[in-house]
Protein backbone atom coordinates (compact mmCIF):
# COMPACT_ATOMS: atom_id res chain seq x y z
CA UNK A 1 0.00 0.00 0.00
CA UNK A 2 1.68 3.29 -0.87
CA UNK A 3 -0.40 6.26 0.57
CA UNK A 4 0.60 9.70 -1.59
CA UNK A 5 -0.26 13.52 0.05
CA UNK A 6 0.08 16.20 -2.66
CA UNK A 7 0.65 19.60 -1.51
CA UNK A 8 1.50 23.03 -3.78
CA UNK A 9 -1.49 24.33 -5.14
CA UNK A 10 -3.11 27.83 -4.84
CA UNK A 11 -4.10 30.97 -7.03
CA UNK A 12 -2.10 31.63 -9.77
CA UNK A 13 -2.05 34.20 -12.73
CA UNK A 14 -1.33 33.11 -16.13
CA UNK A 15 2.21 33.17 -16.67
CA UNK A 16 2.88 32.49 -13.39
CA UNK A 17 4.19 29.46 -12.09
CA UNK A 18 4.05 26.82 -9.20
CA UNK A 19 5.33 23.73 -8.27
CA UNK A 20 3.44 20.87 -6.50
CA UNK A 21 4.93 18.07 -4.15
CA UNK A 22 3.76 14.67 -3.87
CA UNK A 23 5.20 12.58 -0.74
CA UNK A 24 4.66 9.03 -1.05
CA UNK A 25 4.60 7.09 2.83
CA UNK A 26 6.24 3.76 1.65
CA UNK A 27 10.13 3.48 1.53
CA UNK A 28 10.25 1.46 -1.52
CA UNK A 29 8.96 4.68 -3.44
CA UNK A 30 12.25 3.93 -5.66
CA UNK A 31 10.17 1.07 -7.04
CA UNK A 32 7.00 2.84 -8.34
CA UNK A 33 6.85 4.77 -11.64
CA UNK A 34 5.41 8.09 -10.62
CA UNK A 35 2.45 9.76 -12.56
CA UNK A 36 0.58 13.81 -12.74
CA UNK A 37 -3.08 13.24 -13.57
CA UNK A 38 -5.69 16.58 -13.52
CA UNK A 39 -9.18 17.04 -14.09
CA UNK A 40 -11.14 20.30 -14.50
CA UNK A 41 -14.72 20.88 -13.99
CA UNK A 42 -16.92 18.66 -15.68
CA UNK A 43 -13.96 17.21 -17.63
CA UNK A 44 -12.55 13.21 -17.56
CA UNK A 45 -9.24 13.24 -15.56
CA UNK A 46 -6.30 13.14 -18.10
CA UNK A 47 -2.37 12.57 -18.04
CA UNK A 48 -0.20 15.00 -17.52
CA UNK A 49 3.67 13.71 -17.18
CA UNK A 50 4.92 10.86 -15.57
CA UNK A 51 8.15 9.77 -14.72
CA UNK A 52 10.42 6.50 -14.57
CA UNK A 53 11.52 4.91 -11.13
CA UNK A 54 14.64 6.33 -11.25
CA UNK A 55 13.89 9.64 -13.06
CA UNK A 56 15.35 8.79 -16.31
CA UNK A 57 12.31 8.82 -18.25
CA UNK A 58 9.87 11.22 -18.09
CA UNK A 59 6.71 11.84 -20.69
CA UNK A 60 4.43 14.52 -20.96
CA UNK A 61 1.10 15.61 -21.95
CA UNK A 62 1.32 17.59 -25.81
CA UNK A 63 -0.64 20.35 -23.43
CA UNK A 64 1.75 20.96 -21.24
CA UNK A 65 4.97 19.82 -23.17
CA UNK A 66 7.82 22.56 -22.47
CA UNK A 67 6.11 24.35 -19.40
CA UNK A 68 5.57 21.73 -16.98
CA UNK A 69 8.46 19.69 -15.42
CA UNK A 70 8.12 15.91 -13.26
CA UNK A 71 10.98 15.39 -11.42
CA UNK A 72 11.57 13.31 -7.97
CA UNK A 73 13.74 12.77 -4.93
CA UNK A 74 13.81 9.45 -4.01
CA UNK A 75 15.83 9.60 -0.72
CA UNK A 76 12.80 11.92 0.40
CA UNK A 77 10.12 9.83 -1.46
CA UNK A 78 8.86 13.05 -3.22
CA UNK A 79 7.97 13.37 -6.66
CA UNK A 80 7.58 17.07 -8.02
CA UNK A 81 5.49 18.63 -10.84
CA UNK A 82 7.30 22.33 -11.96
CA UNK A 83 4.26 24.20 -13.55
CA UNK A 84 5.33 27.29 -15.58
CA UNK A 85 3.81 29.70 -17.95
CA UNK A 86 0.40 28.63 -15.95
CA UNK A 87 -2.88 29.42 -18.31
CA UNK A 88 -6.19 29.67 -17.40
CA UNK A 89 -6.77 26.57 -18.70
CA UNK A 90 -4.46 24.60 -16.44
CA UNK A 91 -7.20 25.10 -13.71
CA UNK A 92 -8.07 21.78 -12.46
CA UNK A 93 -7.42 19.71 -9.25
CA UNK A 94 -3.94 17.84 -9.83
CA UNK A 95 -3.44 13.74 -8.72
CA UNK A 96 -0.07 12.29 -8.17
CA UNK A 97 -0.25 8.55 -8.57
CA UNK A 98 1.60 5.52 -8.81
CA UNK A 99 2.30 1.79 -10.40
CA UNK A 100 4.87 -0.77 -9.26
CA UNK A 101 5.94 -0.45 -12.89
CA UNK A 102 9.30 -0.36 -14.97
CA UNK A 103 7.35 2.33 -17.88
CA UNK A 104 5.83 5.44 -17.56
CA UNK A 105 1.92 4.33 -18.49
CA UNK A 106 -0.09 7.13 -19.40
CA UNK A 107 -3.17 5.78 -19.02
CA UNK A 108 -5.35 6.80 -15.37
CA UNK A 109 -6.54 2.85 -15.19
CA UNK A 110 -3.02 1.48 -15.34
CA UNK A 111 -1.98 3.51 -11.85
CA UNK A 112 -2.67 1.61 -8.56
CA UNK A 113 -2.36 4.09 -6.13
CA UNK A 114 -3.84 7.88 -6.09
CA UNK A 115 -3.43 11.08 -3.76
CA UNK A 116 -6.58 13.11 -2.81
CA UNK A 117 -5.37 15.89 -5.06
CA UNK A 118 -4.85 19.64 -4.61
CA UNK A 119 -6.47 22.50 -6.48
CA UNK A 120 -4.58 24.51 -9.00
CA UNK A 121 -6.68 27.65 -10.37
CA UNK A 122 -5.27 30.16 -12.75
CA UNK A 123 -6.69 33.49 -13.73
CA UNK A 124 -6.20 35.43 -16.42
Amino acid sequence: QVQLVESGGGLAQAGDSLRLSCAASRRTFSSYTMGWFRQAPGKEREFVGGISRNGGTTRYADSVKGRFTISRDNAKNTVYLQMNSLKPEDTAIYYCAAIFSTSVATQLTSYDYWGQGTQVTVSS
